[in-house]
């Protein structure tokens, strides 16, 4: 690289460590991981030591605590392994249970808890102090988050009675009322909503910034005494009422039983309060109560023989369909959606869920006025489990969807060999809008504080007529603040800075954004990986690109037809014009080619890394993230709560490794 380039880049490097600093440290939503940080850090200080002529106090690299360092919290070592309990799913898996238990005990008797659902934390308290949390991590080891639990008010920072050493296992959670508090905060600053309880007090309790869990308000109960020095107990419910009267908030609620119906009564009493509690919960537990008989029953290799855990079906309701609407979307896929007499369901209100296509709705058989079963797939999607036809009122008629597009009028076209049915029109409004909406997302540009409502707003004021146009705004900024298009003057400011930012994600980002049918993430990453710049892609024949890998015909088809396009070609000019970088940025990030040929399944919650960072630091080792466990499958990356792909891996043999595995894999 000779002078002027080395300049550029260091003067580029500098820009965008900058913007990442700041989401880090001060808007508390960084947007790329500690590894991707890192590498661009170690360009920078390699070029500023290859040409001291360009160095600078105002360097990120120059200024004592900056954020140049790996940023991560410290690992500590379980005293007692952190495990999971044997799920059950129905009232004959739970009654089997118990029937086992009374085979191999004498008269047992049973505990049933709540099972919380938060963030499940282990507390060491030294002569009465409390002196150590560590969360659960890969159950052998955590990772200390001990700053950030002594700003939890009900959590005792000192025992009453003072005993060498106490270790309890508890569940971090955050109440309804602090969850809505935080979405209220956010939404008056212009910031992201939080999807719910669970994620947001798992993201604070990690926080390097204690002051956050104090300000969110986090919670705890405790369910477990793990170790007790200086005391003897002979039942689980005896820890807990002493656990009770040294100051902790112990599992509420729960329930001494000794025979089935009692065990099952108690799981349905739980069920019928659940979505009425300020905590969420997951499922109820059924644990031998005697401490002597746990330790007769022992484990299997996973899970200890003394406990279950039962999980509860999705909450279905009744409700009408009311209407039958449909949606296009950026690709121009028409979308039914049933318009619901609004139900509650799971804790919030559902008045709408989506039919997907005609061939659904006809298995179905959905139509306006019926009455049907809803549920939330996985407590969170509504979803139509089927229709109650003898409650089907007379004169309901077949739902078809439109031949005509309900947008722009266009002819519809159903795909070749497919569900699907789609506009064809270029101009058409809803198709425009998405791929702009769509263009902003976190998956894409990842532009902040831009959805659906801000997409709309744009267009129909017509500051944004395509994707180009958002490159454009800042000479509109006192248009926009004074309008109020996309709110206040700190809404619209951090909006523009957001877009600016964006132009220099490179060509994986880009690539996704331009919303190619069949091109999404991985497959731009592939690109990106292959050809040095969008240039290179827009000239790179079908027959090249189906040599890429995960590339077959529809998928190269699909990409050589966009960029013949005349006005996708325009589009491109305009971005190019608007200083959209075009480069690929693979080689960047890059390390070497270790992992090549070698393909890597996640499942579970790691203990450092979320599944986007953990992919990333795979990739840029060469290697490749699939959805699904198979023969092809090189290693499984499991964490905490790991679910069916890890027991398929075992069944096919494939080697599983944890985080720290593949940390001594990279080093």
């Amino acid at each position: 690289m000779d002078k002027e380039g080395a300049k550029a880049r260091i003067d580029e490097l500098r820009k965008i460590i900058e913007y990442h600093n700041d989401r880090y440290y001060n808007q508390d939503d960084p947007e790329i991981s500690d590894f991707e940080y890192d590498v661009l850090s170690r360009e920078l200080r390699a070029l500023e030591k290859d040409h001291p002529e360009f160095a600078s106090a105002d360097s990120p690299t120059q200024r004592v605590g900056g954020s140049s360092g790996k940023r991560e919290l410290r690992k500590v070592d379980h005293d007692v392994p952190v495990i999971s309990l044997q799920d059950g799913f129905s009232k004959e898996e739970i009654e089997a249970f118990y029937n086992r238990i009374r085979e191999e005990i004498d008269d047992p008797v049973f505990v049933v808890e709540k099972k919380i659902d938060g963030l499940s934390v282990v507390l060491r308290y030294h002569d009465g102090r409390l002196t150590e949390a560590i969360t659960r991590g890969d159950g052998v080891t955590g990772e200390s988050v001990y700053e950030n639990c002594l700003e939890i008010a009900a959590l005792p920072k000192t025992l009453k009675e003072k005993l060498p050493y106490v270790e309890v296992r508890g569940e971090v959670y955050m109440t309804k009322d602090n969850f809505e508090e935080a979405n209220r905060k956010q939404a008056e600053t212009g910031g992201k909503l939080y999807q719910n309880q669970r994620n947001i007090a798992a993201g604070t309790l990690r926080q390097l910034d204690s002051s956050i869990v104090r300000e969110r308000g986090l919670d705890i109960f405790v369910f477990n005494l793990e170790i007790c020095e200086g005391r003897d107990f002979e039942t689980h419910s005896g820890t807990l009422e002493w656990l009770r009267e040294q100051g902790f908030d112990v599992t509420p609620d729960y329930r001494i039983c000794r025979t089935f119906p009692e065990i099952w009564q108690a799981i349905e009493d739980i069920a019928a309060d659940r979505w009425d509690l300020q905590y969420g919960i997951d499922g109820a537990v059924v644990k031998v109560d005697s401490l002597a008989a746990r330790k007769q029953l022992g484990m299997t290799s996973k899970v200890p023989r003394w406990a279950v855990a039962y999980k509860y079906p999705p909450e279905q309701q009744e409700t009408v369909v009311e209407d039958i609407t449909v949606q296009v979307g950026r690709t121009g896929r028409i979308t039914p959606l049933a318009i619901l007499k609004p139900v509650r369901i799971a804790g919030s209100t559902v008045s709408k869920a989506t039919l997907h296509n005609q061939d659904y709705i006809d298995m179905k058989d959905v139509r306006v006025g019926d009455t049907v079963v809803v549920q939330k797939a996985g407590d969170i999607i509504p979803e139509i489990s089927r229709v109650i036809p003898e409650k089907r009122p007379s004169g309901t008629v077949r739902f078809t969807l439109p031949e005509k597009c309900p947008i722009c009028g266009s002819e519809t076209v159903r795909e070749e060999n497919g569900a699907d049915l789609r506009c064809p029109s270029s101009d058409c409004y809803g198709k425009r809008v998405r791929a702009i909406e769509y263009f902003a997302s976190k998956d894409a540009m990842n532009i902040d504080g831009f959805g659906p409502s801000t997409a709309e707003a744009l267009y129909d004021s017509g500051y944004v007529e395509d994707i180009a146009d958002l490159y454009t705004l800042n000479k509109y900024r006192e248009d926009l603040i004074e309008a109020g298009t996309v709110g206040r003057e700190k809404s619209v400011d951090n909006l523009l800075a957001s877009i600016e930012g964006s132009k220099s994600n490179g060509l994986t980002r880009l690539l996704t954004g331009l919303g190619i049918r069949n091109i999404g993430k991985q497959s731009a990453r592939v690109l990106a990986q292959h050809f040095p710049d969008l240039d290179a892609v827009m000239a790179a024949d079908e027959e090249a690109i189906k040599a890429l890998p995960d590339f077959g015909d529809i998928a190269a088809a699909d990409l050589t037809a966009f960029f013949a396009e005349p006005r996708n070609q325009e589009l491109i000019e305009k971005l190019r014009e608007r200083g959209v970088s075009m480069v690929s940025d693979e080689e960047a990030s890059k390390v070497d080619d270790r992992f090549a040929g070698m393909t890597f399944v996640l499942t579970g919650t790691l203990p450092t890394l979320t599944r986007s960072e953990a992919s990333a630091i795979i990739q840029s080792y060469g290697g490749k993230v699939s959805g699904s466990v198979s023969g092809k499958t090189t290693y499984v990356l499991a964490g905490e709560e790991a679910g069916s792909k890890l027991d398929k891996a075992r069944t096919l043999g494939v080697e599983i490794i944890t985080e720290d595995d593949l940390n001594n894999m990279i080093r």
